[in-house]
C-alpha cells in the first residue's frame, strides 16, 4: 500500500493470490516504477530495499546476541512513529469485515471491493478535512 503522507490519501494498493510476501509483490508489482526522489518507510519485512530504492528506509533489525545501540533505538523509534499512518490505514480497512476474515467470494472482485474500500476511507479523509 503506498500512502501520501501529507494528505493521508492512498494512493495504489497491490495484492497477489495466495501467500505472497510483502516484499516478494513489491518487486513484482511496483518496486522499478517508483521515482527515486520519493522516500519509501518500509517495516523490517522488507530489509535489502535499499537494493531496488536508494532513498527507503527501514527500522534496524537487533543483531544476533547483541543489543541496538542507543542512536539504532532512537532511529528505530523515529520510522515507527512515523509508519504509524500505515498501521492507522491497515486498521480502518479492516474495519470492513470482508478484508479482516479469509475471502471465501470470487476471486476476480477481491481487487474490486479493495480499491473500492480505499475509495471510501480516502473520501472520508477528505470530508474530514473540511
Amino acid at each position: 500500500m503506498i500512502v501520501n503522507k501529507s494528505t493521508h490519501e492512498i494512493i495504489c494498493v497491490a495484492e497477489d493470490f495466495g501467500k505472497t510476501h510483502d516484499f516478494c509483490l513489491y518487486k513484482k508489482t511496483i518496486g522499478g516504477y517508483i521515482l527515486s526522489s520519493i522516500k519509501i518507510q518500509a517495516d523490517s519485512g522488507y530489509q535489502g530495499i535499499v537494493e531496488y530504492h536508494k532513498n527507503s528506509e527501514t527500522p534496524k533489525k537487533k543483531p544476533k546476541g547483541r543489543n541496538l545501540t542507543a542512536e539504532e533505538k532512537k532511529n528505530n523509534r523515529r520510522i515507527s512513529s512515523e509508519r504509524i499512518l500505515i498501521e492507522n490505514i491497515n486498521a480502518k480497512i479492516k474495519v470492513f469485515k470482508v478484508m479482516k476474515y479469509p475471502y471465501r467470494n470470487r476471486r476476480k472482485r477481491h481487487y474490486l471491493r479493495l480499491n473500492l474500500i480505499c475509495g471510501i476511507i480516502n473520501f472520508e479523509a477528505k470530508m474530514a478535512e473540511k
